[in-house]
């Protein structure tokens, strides 16, 4: 199997007046396609800034990261954008749904700006793999919180991506809503043969998954294979 994430020495700082904080310092660690990896730490860990650096959102002071084969710090924002279009997924823990298309429409869109063909229905059948088919026509306000991570969720594999960045995808919901996303994520997740990478303060949610990167005080605390029942 090949990397799909390569992380390299990664370093952020942030500028307060005249200090100067260190969210992210020497950061290295790999990812190999279709593997499922968490990123777990106390609040203010680092954990959301390396997730947005890891899926070229922003950009590090120090060190690297190779995505998809291709090192992002090399490409102009449009094309980070295209990669991200086209090889990334995201889940959000505040959903992040257009507030005036429907359910089906926030999952189409992705597809329609690819151009793909019959968007609509390839939508559809996502929807329906989330329990919502029911609910395509609703807009995110008429839908509980549960049933708009679901729709994220459908959105988020709806390109077909290689790598899924979630960030808290649970963080908004119950436990028992919670446990429900969970159990679609990772079946769609399976099932489409994608990279999963999760930031969670979940350690129950994080032992789901291959290998947990441990943070602390921006640094790599440990770095752990887990085992899988």
């Amino acid at each position: 199997m090949s990397k799909i994430l390569n992380v390299d020495q990664l370093g952020k700082t942030y500028s307060s007046g005249s200090k100067k904080l260190t969210v992210l310092d020497a950061i290295s660690f790999e990812i190999e396609e279709g593997d499922t990896f968490a990123i777990v730490g106390p609040s203010g860990s680092g954990k959301t800034t390396l997730l947005g650096l890891c899926a070229g959102l922003d950009e590090p002071d120090s060190g690297y990261v190779e995505l998809c084969g291709t090192r992002i710090s090399e490409l102009s924002e449009d094309q980070r954008a295209l990669l991200r279009n086209r090889k990334v997924g995201f889940i959000f823990q505040d959903f992040q749904l257009l507030p005036t298309l429907t359910a089906l429409e926030n999952v189409s869109v992705p597809l329609e700006l690819q151009g793909v063909k019959e968007a609509g229905k390839q939508a559809m059948e996502l929807l329906r793999k989330v329990g919502l088919a029911d609910r395509s026509h609703h807009y995110p306000s008429q839908l509980s919180g549960g049933e708009q991570q679901r729709v994220a969720l459908a959105r988020a594999f709806s390109n077909r991506p290689s790598i899924l960045f979630a960030d808290e995808p649970t963080g908004n919901l119950d436990e028992e809503t919670g446990e429900k996303v969970v159990r679609l994520l990772f079946e769609l997740n399976k099932e489409a043969g994608t990279t999963l990478v999760i930031v969670t303060h979940d350690l129950d949610l994080a032992k789901r998954t291959q290998h947990i990167l441990r943070l602390k005080g921006g640094k790599i605390a440990t770095n752990e294979s887990t085992v899988i029942s």
